[in-house]
């Protein structure tokens, strides 16, 4: 029988367990919440690991009330929620 069990490392499953627990997450909420500066590495490394990761570009604002697109990544196939 083949062991299938993926094997995180702390950085990896923080954000992993964050995205299931909240639906999504965003650089911001990234850095913020985990201390994590590099969210692109960290689910680069979830899809090397063969964790189906999706991703979107949503708008936000920022605090001149200026409109911004980011990277919103979610758990493919998996219900998208907005993160807190």
């Amino acid at each position: 029988m083949k062991n299938t069990e993926v094997v995180l490392n702390t950085t990896q499953q923080r954000v992993f367990d964050y995205i299931t627990e909240f639906g999504s997450i965003t650089s911001l909420q990234a850095f913020v919440d985990l201390g994590e500066s590099r969210l692109s590495a960290r689910v680069w490394e979830l899809k090397d690991k063969g964790i189906k990761i999706d991703s979107e570009m949503v708008e936000v604002e920022n605090r001149f009330h200026e409109k911004r697109h980011v990277k919103r990544y979610f758990i493919a196939g998996g219900r998208k929620r907005k993160s807190k």
